[in-house]
């Protein structure tokens, strides 16, 4: 399994690039001023940060648990990205509204925006990061097998 140490700089890192990455993309797609949606872009990233590290960590002691192993599938991984992403978007939800001052509907816009945004990032930033800081629990995981792995099945 991942270290503590480990786990903190992907959550950073990932939160980092997130943030440089959809923070200008909101503001232009929804029409938002830059600064309130960096803030609210900050204040995501931070509860994200958190969720981040709590919920891999109980997602790699889970598969350990039941398969021995940190090794994620193709399947797995979509699995990861989502279920992620959900419970993030609840805690997130009333943040958007309160601090944009809109309708708990035009929040949802926004969220689901945000999440179709996160969910592809958060499955490439997952496979890059473990192929380029690869978890030694996951025993000969890599692109290249996880894709024909999938394909063969």
């Amino acid at each position: 399994m991942r270290t503590t140490k480990d786990r903190i700089r992907q959550a950073i890192s990932f939160e980092i690039i997130g943030i440089t990455l959809s923070v200008p993309l909101a503001a232009f797609a929804f029409g938002f001023e830059l600064g309130k949606t960096g803030i609210l872009g900050v204040v995501g990233a931070t509860l994200a940060t958190v969720w981040n590290y709590v919920f891999n960590l109980m997602f790699d002691l889970g598969l350990k648990k039941l398969n021995g192993s940190t090794h994620k599938s193709i399947k797995l991984r979509f699995l990861h990205a989502i279920s992620f992403e959900l419970g993030l978007m609840v805690a997130f939800l009333p943040i958007i509204a309160w601090w944009m001052g809109i309708g708990l509907f035009e929040a949802l816009v926004v969220d689901l925006a945000f999440i179709a945004f996160y969910l592809l990032y958060t499955f490439v930033f997952t496979w890059c990061y473990d192929t380029i800081f690869p978890d030694n629990d996951a025993r000969g995981e890599s692109l290249t097998e996880d894709a024909s792995n999938y394909c063969e099945r």
